[in-house]
């Protein structure tokens, strides 16, 4: 019966990539004794996959992972939880595992938050110039695709953003984003300040994806 997962990447676990993610859940479930289903042909591979890519760097508490085990229907959800916990690697913690026939495409939005860190202070006038560069109907970036860098509006998938002091040194975004077709990287967010506002340009800036969100700004699971 395939199931889904929630799990969090923080700490020293945002510097593992994606690829190497998935393997480390291939190996894990291996472990525990969970028995993935696998794929039928020459080279088959477990039927596991997560929902949004993550960025190495970015922090997150809301990843979601599909995944099917095979002859294994006695097992609970939670001993499918602890028993994966049990040999998970510093930073990456399964938080729930649970049925669910809600598919990935309704995963429409992403609340994240941004922060920008000023080591000299922040500037003056940097809160307002950000809030009058997301004020903007059009706000240019470029982004990498596969067939080369293009340019991409980003002020169409921003459904909400909200700037907020919480130091001398820090400014937070708090922003909901489009996830998926189109998607919102929220680094671009970063990359038009530096563009437009090169001179905040923060000294260094953090993400955080908080929630995944249907199109009705409901919790996805």
């Amino acid at each position: 019966m395939p199931k889904r997962l929630l799990f969090e990447k923080t700490g020293s676990g945002i510097y593992i990539s994606h690829l190497d993610l998935m393997r480390l859940f291939q190996r894990v479930f291996k472990r525990g004794n969970l028995n993935l289903k696998h794929t039928q042909g020459f080279s088959p591979r477990a039927v596991v996959s997560i929902a949004l890519p993550l960025s190495v760097g970015v922090e997150s508490v809301c990843e979601i992972l599909d995944f099917e085990l095979v002859g294994q229907d006695e097992l609970t959800n939670e001993e499918i939880r602890n028993r994966l916990n049990a040999t998970m690697p510093a930073g990456i913690r399964v938080l729930e595992v649970y049925d669910s026939d809600v598919k990935i495409k309704h995963l429409t939005h992403l609340d994240c938050t941004i922060t920008l860190e000023y080591d000299k202070g922040i500037p003056e006038g940097c809160e307002d110039a950000i809030r009058a560069l997301f004020a903007r109907e059009s706000v240019t970036v470029m982004k990498r695709g596969k067939n080369g860098p293009t340019e991409q509006d980003i002020i169409p998938m921003i459904q909400s953003v909200e700037l907020v002091r919480i130091s001398d040194q820090e400014l937070t975004l708090n922003a909901v984003v489009c996830a998926q077709n189109p998607s919102l990287n929220p680094a671009q967010i970063v990359a038009a300040i530096e563009g437009y506002c090169p001179e905040y340009r923060p000294d260094f800036a953090k993400i955080r994806r908080n929630e995944v969100l249907t199109s009705d700004g409901a919790i996805f699971r």
